[in-house]
């Protein structure tokens, strides 16, 4: 067994100091303060100084460290390989809108990541398709040629039918976790209703809804928002859009990104006052420029993108960020005032909640040991997935 001692330990529920984490296998089995006795067998880890919250989980990850999803082949298990350096125990790759044979490529990889995990790497959760059924007008950095309506003959611009990204999605639905749509695009309650039929996650986002049609597409199945405040309409005392319905709704989960650049600090702490960290989850939003100095060049769905205190395309449009889930954690307690309790909830067991992870997101006897450990300064020391270190020593 492997005894990890001396840490704050960030409980669901309260911060246990001087606690010990008893590890057995893949599974958290005691939490218990002070440092109980142990064998000559067993691996006795000295955490004084440091706190130990459960690892992050990102349901909303474009790539790190130069590597987008949309790279090709090998693409997600780079990505999977990399986050575990910033806390990430488990992440959904997350692409932008793209032709069918780009996605049939991302998905498998997926499933190949999923049926064969890459050792000491973040675990791969079925993907985040922050799809081609959005609204033009929000589309923010999506690219205007891939998105399309899911009837038959919905070409768009391009060669593809949005029946034909549909056929793709059909036939990978154990790798396809969540799809942000617009639900004022034509034929969208339609869609809505079909995928949560099929168990997938539907996000409103990228979206010009009014708040009627967002309670539409709340009512027919919707339970997630995309990066709450981004690309969608806003609050409006006299006209509330979908920002609105995301805030009133108790069935829904909003992402929000948390690095001081897409959201104003004050607009988090009045969507957690809304909604409460049960109901929130820190994202990165990050692309292939988080990890990398500022200055750099990226990559974001096959388009150039410039790492600066976010991620911009080359006209200026925002695309994006340059967040690390480690940072995003740091800045919910220094800059938002959050306890370590409430932000380890955003960015850990909330979305573990909303995916369905059971035994995820939390330090608790009987989950398993995913875990990121934190110095007094809250920057990253090591991670754990599934009871092994994976960074840090």
């Amino acid at each position: 067994m492997i005894f990890l001692t001396g840490a704050d330990l960030v409980l669901p529920d309260r911060v246990l100091s001087d606690g010990t984490l008893v590890i057995d296998g893949d599974r958290i089995i005691d939490v218990v303060q002070g440092a109980p006795a142990s064998s000559p067998a067993d691996v006795r880890i000295d955490l004084r100084d440091h706190t130990i919250v459960p690892g992050f989980i990102d349901v909303h990850v474009h790539g790190i460290e130069g590597t987008d999803t949309l790279d090709g082949e090998g693409a997600i298990a780079r990505i999977a390989s990399r986050l575990p350096r910033y806390g990430v125990t488990a992440f959904c790759p997350t692409t932008v809108a793209c032709a069918p044979a780009d996605l049939r490529t991302v998905l498998a990889g997926v499933r190949a990541s999923r049926l064969d995990p890459p050792g000491g790497s973040a675990r791969v959760l079925p993907a985040h398709l922050e799809s081609n059924f959005i609204n033009p007008d929000y589309k923010g950095a999506q690219p205007l040629e891939c998105l399309r309506t899911p009837a038959e003959n919905s070409r768009g611009e391009g060669d593809f039918t949005g029946a034909e990204i549909l056929r793709e999605i059909e036939n990978a639905r154990p790798d396809v976790g969540i799809l942000t749509i617009a639900p004022e695009v034509e034929g969208a309650i339609d869609l809505i209703r079909q995928l949560t039929a099929h168990g997938h996650h539907v996000s409103l986002g990228h979206s010009g809804a009014s708040y009627e049609q967002a309670l539409e597409g709340i009512a027919a199945g919707a339970r997630q928002a995309t990066h709450l405040f981004n690309r969608m309409t806003p609050v409006n005392h006299r006209v509330p859009g979908l920002a609105s319905a995301v805030l009133e709704s108790d069935d829904v989960a909003a992402e929000i990104v948390c690095d001081g650049v897409h959201v104003h600090p004050a607009l988090i702490r009045i969507a957690l006052a809304a909604k409460t960290p049960a109901k929130v989850m820190a994202i990165t939003d990050g692309t292939g420029g988080s990890g990398l100095p500022e200055g750099s060049r990226a990559i974001l769905g096959g388009r150039a993108i410039n790492v600066r205190e976010a991620a911009y395309l080359d006209d200026g449009t925002l695309a994006g960020s340059v967040l690390t889930m480690d940072r995003a954690f740091a800045l919910l307690i220094r800059t938002i005032g959050l306890s370590p309790v409430d932000a380890a909830t955003i960015c850990a067991t909330s979305p573990a909640r909303a995916l369905g992870l059971s035994g995820f997101g939390v330090i608790a006897p009987g989950a398993i040991a995913d875990l990121a450990v934190l110095g007094r300064d809250f920057t990253l020391r090591q991670t754990w997935i599934a009871g092994e270190l994976v960074f840090g020593n």
